[in-house]
């Protein structure tokens, strides 16, 4: 049932009711209706002259219960308004030579490719020059793309029926299926289903295409490979890349077979572009994780990242270098004790770039290729993308305070400049609580990091309720950056104080650090959790710890099921999000069993005790702290049965409690009314359970 305040959010007109409540506000706490509208700034893209920047803009359309992607150029040289180019659109990629730009957009129901002229007066873009003209012509959605260095053709991705010979067969198959009143399946082989979608046997593959005949039928380049390229579900384009002459393209991927589900092993491999030989596996030595391979503008060595350890997930990606002549590899900073990601060189091959956590931000980083050398470059923030050119950077920024904007700097990150200022209109009456990292002594004495976010409207020598939150992962972190759905400033809006923890398993700190969580769920993690709270209470006076709830995700909504039977003194309620109730069952439930056997030392039928150890539904009979449950039907990574199976025992127990259920959503909470929802219900339950008249709050 919903409660009465949901019912009349949801009855709002639309986006502009919404828009309207939002920006005609005075000043104002930070609300959820303040972060559900605000603009979303992705994807920088820098012209090769370094002069125009190309980027992406999420907008919410809350009637539509959606969000809605256009592309926007925008003039660094002469600042001014950004340009909205193209609506309904993603993936902008600068022609090589700056006329024109690409990116993937509907036509007739399907996906394709397109490419929109920038006509010139001088060096001076005009972006209504000219109208854009789809370049493929495809009966299934083209996935993904990137242009070779000459701009004359285009790696595609297709889901794809691999035993096909051509993208019209899988068209065919698909309709075939979607007339057939016949609705069921059979697997012969896992994965089943992944993250949020059932498996339909189709394979992402990767083909090119001449970008002046791109109608006609791509050619596959990876015939044979039993995988998908990019990976599922979150892969990219940064797994696919040319050499700098366009004759070879460079490609990872996991070789599936029936043992995907349990393995890790990507390769890199190397592939003709004329596609006129099978691929070539670069890292078969390897049995962890090898990805995301870029070529030196020289196109003598191959750069990618890689880790050591098989079947893990979190282990460290370091960078490595191949000397595609003789074979010879090695790895160009193996003392710098960061996880790399999203890697770019430089134009004189002398530099790579890669952004990675670190002690509670997420930088940008230079690493000299000869010597190994890192160099911070961007700092003090997150870095969720960027774009590399001859003389300067584009980077998307945000930080605890700050959303996503575009900065540019020159390459060594000096004279670091805001170009954009997207959500200032929305944002200058929006109140928000200061953020202040801390440390304290935790797990064997050793420095945990935390941070707290005052309540807006704080005033000294007042207490004020705490919701204690606990990140997913494990191996994650709460860091000073701009989130859309555990964000601590709606909390700080509604006047609660945050405390948040980086307990050992968290990323940024060092690869030891991150691995001492697996096989001690419930161990090194709660001695940091009590440490820091303790250490938080002791620090600021202003947190009130007779009125504190606790709040987990994923990994956190395990700890939040833990700690309800182990540690459940200090709180007033609890708030639980498609956490692991029953860690036996959720082996067995979930997709990705190499991260289950990682962290549990094993299967469960080899090793039934690494699964018992720190297991929640043991402990029921200890639980006695009010909490609402929260879980997705479309949730395949920690199934709603787990949430369903934790409601169902506090229930029986006699627990006050609340069950929160999504039907058409996945681990995330992602479409804006459901948002809405979400959070007025985590609100009115925190409330609920600070308030000072409050009544009993724990079952004798």
């Amino acid at each position: 049932m919903k409660p009465l305040f949901v019912a009349l959010a949801l009855a709002l007109a639309g986006t502009s009711a919404v828009a309207a409540e939002v920006e005609n506000h005075g000043p104002h706490p930070f609300s959820i209706r303040d972060l559900v509208m605000m603009d979303r700034v992705g994807d920088p893209q820098l012209s090769p002259d370094g002069r125009y920047a190309l980027y992406t803009v999420r907008v919410t359309d809350y009637a539509a219960n959606k969000g809605v992607t256009s592309i926007y150029l925008l003039d660094l040289d002469k600042g001014g308004d950004p340009v909205r180019l193209v609506d309904k659109a993603s993936g902008p990629r600068w022609a090589p030579d700056g006329s024109a730009f690409y990116y993937v957009a509907p036509k007739d129901g399907v996906a394709q490719l397109w490419r929109r002229p920038l006509g010139t007066s001088g060096k001076v873009v005009d972006p209504q020059a000219a109208q854009a003209v789809p370049v493929t012509n495809a009966p299934i959605d083209v996935d993904g793309y990137k242009l070779s260095p000459d701009g004359k053709k285009a790696l595609l991705t297709f889901g794809v029926f691999t035993d096909c010979a051509d993208l019209a067969c899988t068209k065919e198959r698909l309709d075939g299926r979607a007339a057939d009143k016949a609705s069921g399946t059979v697997y012969d082989k896992l994965f089943v289903r992944h993250w949020d979608t059932w498996s339909d046997g189709r394979r992402a593959q990767l083909f090119i295409a001449d970008l002046d005949h791109a109608a006609e039928q791509p050619v596959l380049l990876t015939r044979g490979i039993d995988g998908d390229v990019p990976s599922k579900p979150f892969g990219d384009d940064g797994e696919f890349s040319f050499s700098p002459d366009g004759k070879t393209v460079y490609f990872d991927v996991r070789i599936a077979g029936k043992a995907e589900p349990w393995s890790t092993n990507f390769d890199v491999y190397s592939v003709p572009a004329d596609g006129s030989a099978a691929p070539r596996n670069l890292t078969a030595a390897n049995l962890a994780w090898d990805a995301f391979p870029v070529a030196s503008p020289d196109g003598k060595t191959l750069y990618y990242l890689a880790m050591k350890t098989p079947v893990s997930e979190a282990d460290r990606f370091g960078i490595m270098a191949l000397d595609l002549a003789t074979g010879q590899k090695r790895e160009v900073a193996p003392n710098w004790d960061r996880s790399a990601g999203s890697l770019q060189v430089s134009d004189d091959g002398k530099t790579l770039y890669a952004t990675a956590d670190d002690n509670g931000q997420h930088p940008l980083f230079a690493i000299d290729v000869a010597t190994g050398k890192v160099s911070t470059v961007v700092t003090d923030g997150t870095v969720g993308g960027y774009a590399l050119g001859k003389s300067h950077l584009l980077v998307q920024r945000d930080d605890l305070k700050r959303s996503a904007d575009l900065y540019v700097a020159d390459l060594r990150g000096k004279g670091l400049k805001q170009v954009t200022h997207y959500n200032a209109n929305r944002l200058k009456n929006a109140q928000m609580g200061d953020p202040e990292f801390f440390t304290f002594k935790g797990w064997n004495n050793e420095t945990v990091q935390g941070y707290v976010v005052k309540p807006v409207g704080y005033k000294s020598g007042k207490k004020y309720p705490v919701a204690f939150i606990i990140h997913g992962g494990p191996q994650g972190a709460m860091e000073n950056g701009w989130s859309y759905r555990w964000n601590p400033q709606t909390y700080a809006g509604q006047g609660f104080a945050v405390v948040t923890i980086n307990f050992h398993g968290s990323t940024g700190y060092g690869q030891a650090f991150t691995d001492s969580i697996s096989g001690d769920w419930g161990g090194k993690p709660l001695e940091d959790l009590k440490a820091g709270w303790k250490a938080a209470l002791a620090k600021y006076s202003f947190l009130d710890g007779d009125r504190a709830c606790a709040l987990g995700a994923s990994y956190g909504g395990y700890m939040i099921y833990w700690i309800a039977g182990v540690w459940n003194e200090p709180w007033k309620c609890l708030v639980d999000h498609d956490g692991v109730f029953d860690a036996r069952a959720m082996y067995y439930d979930t997709e990705e069993l190499w991260f289950e056997e990682r962290e549990n030392g094993g299967t469960p039928f080899e090793h039934p005790e690494n699964y018992e150890k720190f297991n929640p539904v043991n402990h029921v009979k200890d639980w006695r702290v009010p909490m609402l449950v929260i879980h997705s039907a479309q949730d395949f990574r920690i199934p709603d049965t787990q949430g369903l199976g934790a409601f169902t025992a506090l229930q029986r127990r006699g627990i006050p409690s609340q069950l929160l259920h999504f039907p058409d959503e996945n681990h995330w909470v992602l479409k804006p009314q459901n948002s809405v929802q979400w959070h007025e219900t985590v609100n009115a339950w925190l409330k609920q359970w600070t308030s000072a008249d409050a009544s009993a709050t724990k079952l004798n």
